[in-house]
């Protein structure tokens, strides 16, 4: 999220000369369920994680581009992301998580 934030501020500045398209993509990391689970067991070792794919949605999912094309915007405006997976875990989910569970 604070990637796709920034990367529109980083558009709305960037000098329209150096625009080369009407559309640009952004993108960052894109983790699979195994990869998600194998960073909370990281974090809480005791997790027990399950999950069981889904035959309509991973259809829809397998549908989609494998990785998004952000070329252009790195190009044009010098975009780069600046969270992985393991920065935004540790900057939002795992935050959140402890603070939910603090509650009891």
């Amino acid at each position: 999220m604070p990637d796709a934030v920034a990367a529109l501020l980083a558009l709305m500045d960037a000098p329209t000369r150096s625009l080369t398209a009407p559309v640009y993509n952004v993108a960052a990391f894109s983790p699979d369920a195994a990869e998600l689970a194998d960073r909370v067991r990281k974090a809480f070792p005791q997790a027990q994680i399950t999950f069981a794919p889904d035959a309509r949605r991973r259809a829809i999912v397998d549908s989609w581009p494998k990785d998004v094309d952000d070329a252009r915007a790195r190009r044009d405006w010098g975009f780069r992301p600046a969270y992985d997976l393991d920065r935004a875990f540790d900057a939002y989910l795992l935050p959140n998580v402890k603070r939910h569970y603090a509650r009891g």
